[in-house]
């Protein structure tokens, strides 16, 4: 069985993050740190997949300075989304072997994860055959955008970038405006509260999906080990 850890990072800066994914990487690759999966929240973001369609962007440069919303072109899968306040984002940094490889079914496995948490709310998570990413009916909860990167000192791959669960009711008004969620135009957005009015923090939503994470992913959870980064804490 595999052991993971875990780090809740807080509020952190998107690009700050993003860095630390690659240090991490490299390190998970040479075996000097042990799988890890990271929860945080990010100031508002909005983050361009390699499926890059700039008209989902409905914001121009004036109007995302006048907001204080941040843009990064970045290289996981996926289209354009929102991070922001009140969503929970995780980025598990998972080594997948070669040998009976499926990346597909590692998708299937994040999914799963977060429909077993909104379990716990009574949510009824499903997913839509044609795209990825957890739906409650026709409204999006969580989405999902990763990179595979492959390894240097063994044959597999380590995972970077990772899930986005809309936790409060407010990730939907300020954020997911201005944009085509995915470049899917047709369905909408959804939270946590706004399905079942509860309050509570993306700090304990995180908490909560832990043992469903280490569950679908057959997995240990492992004590925290510290991040060794001058960006701890920020």
């Amino acid at each position: 069985m595999r052991t993971i850890s875990t780090q809740w990072l807080s509020m952190i800066d998107y690009g700050e993050a993003w860095e630390l994914q690659k240090n991490l990487v490299r390190e998970i690759d040479r075996e000097e740190r042990g799988e890890t999966l990271l929860l945080l929240e990010h100031p508002p973001t909005y983050t361009i997949g390699s499926d890059r369609h700039p008209e989902h962007l409905l914001y121009g440069a004036e109007e995302l300075d006048r907001r204080g919303i941040s843009l990064y072109e970045i290289d996981r899968g996926g289209d354009i989304t929102y991070h922001g306040p009140g969503q929970l984002v995780g980025y598990p940094l998972l080594y997948l072997d070669a040998a009976g490889l499926d990346l597909h079914k590692y998708l299937r496995t994040l999914e799963e994860a977060i429909i077993r948490l909104l379990a716990e709310f009574g949510i009824e998570g499903g997913r839509k055959p044609e795209y990825t990413g957890v739906w409650v009916g026709d409204v999006k909860i969580a989405a999902i955008g990763v990179k595979f990167n492959k390894a240097r000192s063994r044959r597999g791959f380590v995972t970077s970038h990772g899930f986005a669960l809309n936790v409060k009711r407010n990730v939907e008004q300020d954020g997911f405006q201005g944009i085509i969620p995915c470049g899917i135009a047709q369905y909408g957005v959804t939270s946590i509260e706004a399905l079942t009015g509860l309050t509570l923090s993306v700090e304990e939503i995180g908490r909560r999906i832990i043992p469903h994470f280490m569950d679908a992913f057959e997995s240990e959870h492992a004590e925290e080990g510290a991040i060794e980064t001058e960006i701890q804490g920020s």
